[in-house]
């Protein structure tokens, strides 16, 4: 939880957010503006102490950090991208001095430094752009070159805040390619803020906030062509494309967040009902119980909309047994 106070108010970020990324995940994060996203990222990075709650990285817990030692967590076991590149690099240096200058403020070589830079622009794909001047780059290669800073110092953990937010889309590829490719290659755990709402098709794993909390998870499966096309037609069938599929997330306590649209759509309002069937929950409006068991139209289910044709066939016909029992 994180309470912040302003003047004589108290402005709630975080109300009970609850996450568990595992090591080596390529996670985004994604909510509307104030839900508490940039919150989390302070947290995790160590620029920010929650009021309440317990926060653990690689099995250590931040909040019994003293401030030095929560200093030296953030210059040498996180790694920061920020959307704006004038937070990430110094304008007057080139592209290989400003990886270096990390190392040069920690006392490194020159040859240490030297090396360290060039492998890590090779490795985002800018080593013949190394002497160039950041105003001699693109948006695109200066978030890269940003993306290699991050990483100089052999970060455990890889946070960007934004990273796509200033480039055009065909880049914003690039760039999401430049944090698989790593991730990867070194085993990073990166976690992405976004707004894009394609990002999901470039990470592992898609989680969204609202209010502070949790409110769901999409996740991204591979199907194989034997899965869709059977062992014979497999060898001949194109690679199928990716499959989201989007699930509310409980907390500890089994609160749950449901979609405004589907509260809007049933009329949900302060109260409702629950009503156990054989397929799943269902969560009913109070006054319209009756009418919305009779119809049995795409009721208002903990299940999303994404659940499978055969899922919600179930469900309706559980309900029309009800109906016919009463």
């Amino acid at each position: 939880m994180k309470i912040y106070k302003v003047a004589n108010l108290e402005v709630v970020a975080l109300q009970g957010l609850d996450l568990i990324v595992p090591r080596g995940e390529l996670l985004g994060v994604v909510g509307a503006s104030g839900s508490g996203k940039s919150t989390l990222m302070n947290i995790l990075g160590g620029l920010d102490r929650p009021s309440a709650g317990r926060v653990w990285v690689n099995n250590q817990n931040l909040l019994k950090f003293s401030n030095s030692a929560l200093l030296n967590y953030r210059r040498t076991q996180v790694g920061f991208v920020w959307q704006q590149s004038a937070r990430n690099l110094i304008p007057f240096l080139n592209a290989q001095e400003n990886v270096e200058m990390p190392l040069t403020l920690v006392g490194e070589s020159p040859r240490t430094k030297r090396k360290r830079a060039r492998e890590l622009l090779a490795a985002v794909g800018l080593a013949e752009r190394m002497h160039h001047r950041v105003m001699q780059l693109s948006g695109g290669e200066q978030q890269r070159v940003a993306i290699a800073v991050a990483l100089v110092h052999n970060p455990i953990l890889l946070l960007a805040d934004e990273p796509t937010g200033e480039v055009d889309s065909a880049t914003a590829l690039t760039i999401y390619q430049t944090f698989r490719d790593l991730n990867t290659t070194y085993g990073l755990t990166t976690l992405i803020v976004s707004h894009d709402p394609t990002i999901a098709r470039h990470v592992d794993r898609v989680v969204a906030i609202r209010d502070g909390r949790l409110s769901s998870e999409t996740m991204r499966q591979e199907p194989t062509a034997e899965d869709l096309y059977g062992p014979v037609a497999a060898h001949d069938a194109e690679p199928p494309p990716p499959v989201f599929e989007e699930l509310v997330v409980l907390d500890s306590a089994g609160r749950l967040q449901v979609p405004k649209e589907y509260l809007q759509r049933f009329n949900i309002k302060g109260r409702a009902r629950l009503e156990v069937t054989d397929a799943g929950v269902l969560i009913m409006p109070v006054e319209q119980k009756e009418a919305a068991a009779e119809s049995a139209a795409e009721p208002a289910s903990l299940i999303p909309e994404a659940t499978s044709r055969g899922l919600r066939s179930r469900l309706g016909n559980s309900i029309e047994r009800m109906r016919r029992k009463r």
